[in-house]
């Protein structure tokens, strides 16, 4: 009997994810594609591997047992093309990465000056929003993105947190007086970004008597993302909360000072997302290896 390996690596991913949808999703083929050719194998074997209706999906007592046989080899397979792939291949082609803007500007574009200079036969497309994109429906090959990781489609590659600071300039300070406790802030033109994700207005963060707290404030300028913040603070209309490392060069060179140190707020998470498909994608392991390297080294 010979037997269809894809159906058999189908299989065993449907097997593991008990889904047809997610299955077809990080495969990159069809639900029905799947399950004809698990219909297939079915037919070969003489035997019901799944249980399958609209609302679940289980292994039979025949699929617990075939699958508990072939994962081993599958894996095994996988791996030694996985090696393969990994020692004989030159990184190639166009990676198509998101990032949230302001990482992107401050971060990412400088590394990718590097990379391009290094691998020649690369390409790059470089989506900077904050908004959240779809990685799998939208053909991403990874995503940097903070915050908490609940997309189960995606493997999650944990970054250095990044750190938040409150700024303003001197010449703001010098009219307004410096805030010294976080009930001052309302005494202060505070700018704000309303948030691409929901349409909120996002709240300040601070860490206050050792508990997070969340600060609503209120200021006369409202953007809509947040890199316009930087500008807007160095120009002097109000106080802004930003990601250390977007701000770092003007605070080196006095065009904004921190404030409220005292009440600074919990790191921000940061992760590098991409489909389990492209894992051993050359050009997203030279991506993948180069930003660990480069936001490790650079300041917080």
């Amino acid at each position: 009997m010979n037997l269809d390996l894809n159906a058999i690596r189908q299989f065993v991913k449907v097997a593991d994810l008990r889904s047809f949808t997610l299955a077809a999703s990080q495969l990159g083929i069809t639900q029905s594609g799947i399950s004809r050719a698990i219909s297939r194998l079915e037919k070969q074997l003489g035997v019901k591997l799944l249980h399958r209706n609209t609302r679940s999906l289980s292994l039979t007592a025949d699929g617990e047992l075939f699958l508990s046989r072939v994962r081993p080899l599958i894996t095994g397979l996988s791996d030694a093309q996985h090696e393969i792939q990994r020692h004989g291949c030159t990184p190639k082609g166009t990676l198509k990465i998101s990032a949230p803007s302001a990482f992107g500007r401050a971060i990412v574009i400088p590394m990718v000056s590097e990379l391009l200079t290094t691998h020649k036969q690369m390409d790059i497309e470089l989506v900077l929003t904050d908004r959240l994109v779809d990685i799998v429906d939208e053909g991403f090959d990874a995503v940097i993105r903070s915050g908490p990781v609940a997309d189960a489609r995606v493997i999650a590659r944990q970054l250095a947190p990044a750190h938040w600071i409150t700024v303003a300039s001197a010449t703001y300070l010098a009219r307004h007086g410096v805030p010294q406790t976080l009930a001052d802030l309302s005494q202060h033109n505070c700018l704000r970004v309303r948030l691409a994700t929901n349409g909120q207005i996002n709240p300040w963060q601070f860490n206050h008597n050792g508990k997070a707290t969340r600060l609503n404030v209120s200021g006369n300028l409202l953007l809509d993302h947040g890199d316009p913040l930087v500008d807007a603070a160095v120009n002097g209309i109000g106080i802004a909360q930003l990601l250390t490392f977007f701000v770092r060069p003007y605070l080196a060179n006095g065009r904004l000072q921190q404030v409220l140190a005292q009440y600074a707020p919990t790191p921000q998470s940061l992760n590098l997302l991409y489909p389990p498909s492209r894992q051993y994608s050359a050009k997203l392991t030279v991506f993948r290896d180069a930003l660990m390297k480069h936001w490790s080294t650079s300041p917080k």
